[in-house]
């Protein structure tokens, strides 16, 4: 498993970057990563939820023609506030991963870090995805993204698991048996026009 990096001002909430050297060095090998306590709590922060209990995930790495593509699984316990009840509840989040990194160009001085980029870009999916209609019924083939940057000559798996696991996270969550129950009318209200009144009068005149 590999150790938690050290955590600067503008590093992601759960950030482990990884040489390229070293994942390809083990191929057949799972590359394992777990979030802190302290991380849990950051990234909960970070993404508006009451907490995470848990955040791991498993990833193997191989060369795909000039790219590397990266696989594995996002496993995470999280709690969310059901929008019916707006009570807090946890869920399980299990998210496959499959993604190609492409090595790019170092960036100016002050440019954002391919960690920092990834958790912006998190940020802004899982706030589309909240707004977008649903789905099409057919996926979009994977090979028409474009690949992601490796700068540096390391991928951040901590980054790219706390990506996939608000991805995952249904963004209107509901609790289990909770149900929208709508506002009916009283029947009876239906006498309480104002004619109601001027009908009274007239029966009793």
């Amino acid at each position: 498993m590999t150790k938690p990096s050290p955590q600067g001002p503008s590093a992601p909430p759960f950030s482990r970057p990884v040489t390229v050297e070293e994942l390809l060095r083990r191929p057949d090998e799972p590359y394992v990563v777990r979030a802190e306590p302290e991380e849990l709590e950051a990234l909960a922060r970070a993404d508006g939820l009451p907490g995470i209990a848990e955040l791991s995930a498993e990833f193997k790495v191989e060369r795909s023609g000039r790219d590397l593509r990266v696989r594995g699984e996002v496993r995470a316990r999280v709690t969310q506030e059901c929008v019916v009840t707006l009570e807090p509840f946890e869920v399980k989040v299990v998210e496959a991963v499959d993604v190609r990194f492409a090595m790019a160009p170092a960036g100016p001085p002050g440019a954002p870090r391919a960690g920092e980029r990834m958790s912006r870009r998190r940020a802004a999916a899982v706030e589309d995805k909240r707004k977008a209609p649903p789905p099409p019924a057919f996926p979009a083939h994977e090979e028409d993204d474009p690949p992601e940057p490796i700068v540096d000559g390391r991928i951040d798996l901590g980054a790219l698991a706390a990506e996939f696991m608000a991805l995952g996270l249904d963004p209107y969550p509901r609790k289990p048996g909770a149900e929208f129950t709508p506002l009916q009318e009283d029947a009876g209200d239906e006498d309480e026009s104002p004619f109601a009144g001027l009908a009274a009068l007239r029966k009793d005149s």
